[in-house]
């Protein structure tokens, strides 16, 4: 409690609401200005128990400089890091180029967000963490482990892989109710059901 949480890609800010909850300060960067407007009014409308920090900040987190968005904030350093990147191409979230789920091919992908890493680490204090939950994804009869091409991406930047939590969506409260929807999505196009996404949590050497 007490310390900084950074979101490089903070959507509807649920980690900025969670922080408030927990009493976490916390700082998210969103790509679409109109999404971060309406992020920080959902934001502002939380309860503030903790009387902590909220910050919402809008720019592309592949080439903002984190450093001077801390200091523009007067915050040393964060603790905890969680990314919640698009899922490359499964779903387009903008029509922006600079956005992840508009990445041409998977190794766009993995470069791109291999950017926000180096970013993010640029202001993680030293052997404090960072969490990726990611998917994979299936197109065209191909599986495509995205989860372990980025979780290797994550590595070869120099953090120590602590730990791999498979999430799986039959006990996540809003989707219990697509299991048939998954299992003709498996038997048309010719794969074995997957329902599940990854938590990859590293620490920074």
């Amino acid at each position: 409690a007490g310390e900084w949480v950074l979101d490089p890609f903070l959507g509807s800010g649920t980690t900025l609401i969670e922080a408030r909850r927990l009493g976490r300060n916390a700082l998210g960067v969103e790509l679409q200005e109109s999404v971060a407007r309406e992020t920080w009014s959902r934001v502002q409308r939380e309860d503030n128990p903790h009387r902590v920090q909220s910050v919402v900040a809008q720019g592309n987190s592949q080439s903002l400089n984190f450093k001077e968005l801390l200091q523009q904030h007067q915050i040393p350093a964060v603790q905890l890091a969680i990314l919640h990147p698009p899922y490359h191409d499964i779903i387009r979230f903008s029509e922006q180029p600079e956005d992840l789920s508009n990445c041409p091919d998977v190794d766009a992908f993995v470069d791109r967000l291999g950017a926000v890493v180096q970013g993010v680490a640029s202001v993680l204090e030293k052997k404090r963490f960072l969490a990726l939950v990611i998917g994979d994804k299936y197109a065209g009869q191909n599986w495509t482990p995205l989860g372990f091409l980025s979780m290797q991406r994550v590595q070869e930047l120099g953090f120590q892989l602590k730990s791999i939590v498979v999430k799986n969506f039959e006990e996540t409260l809003g989707k219990r109710s697509q299991r048939e929807l998954w299992r003709y999505r498996a038997l048309a196009g010719g794969f074995y059901v997957f329902k599940h996404e990854y938590v990859f949590l590293f620490q920074k050497g």
